[in-house]
């Protein structure tokens, strides 16, 4: 399917980029997300007259996320969860949960920005988690997980 893309999407393209993408990614997830549009005549002479202000909004989003990454970068997250003796949790500490923690620190993070390349952390002890906030923004921050006391 001929898309026209309406913000720069990771691995397909740029703002105003016209791209042939499988049918259901475009109808599942680019056109429902608000990145892309069909790639009809209407829609084409609709985006040369949006162009500027798309690009605007686009780069006042990219400049909120680098701020938000400059904060993040090094942050050290702590969070305490049941362990045996031997040190592996009772469980696992999931991206879901390295999100819910930032939130309750006041940072705008959602689940899917955060990246555990090795999966979800089973041992207490440090890791280094990727917060992957926009298509050309990352921070790194470092999760300590802590065994908890009873």
């Amino acid at each position: 399917m001929q898309i026209i893309l309406l913000e720069k999407v990771k691995n397909v393209g740029l703002l105003g980029d016209i791209v042939k993408v499988k049918d259901g990614y475009a109808r599942n997830f680019l056109i429902p997300q608000g990145k892309a549009k069909r790639a009809t005549q209407a829609n084409i002479d609709d985006l040369s007259k949006r162009r500027a202000e798309l690009e605007k909004v686009a780069s006042d989003k990219l400049a909120q996320q680098q701020a938000l990454g400059e904060k993040l970068n090094g942050i050290e997250l702590k969070m305490t969860q049941k362990a045996g003796v031997d040190g592996r949790l009772f469980g696992s500490v999931t991206n879901a949960d390295v999100a819910e923690a930032l939130k309750a620190q006041g940072y705008d993070v959602i689940r899917a920005m955060v990246q555990m390349p090795t999966g979800p952390i089973k041992m207490i002890g440090e890791s280094s988690v990727k917060l992957a906030l926009h298509t050309d923004v990352e921070a790194e921050i470092k999760v300590v997980v802590i065994a908890e006391k009873e």
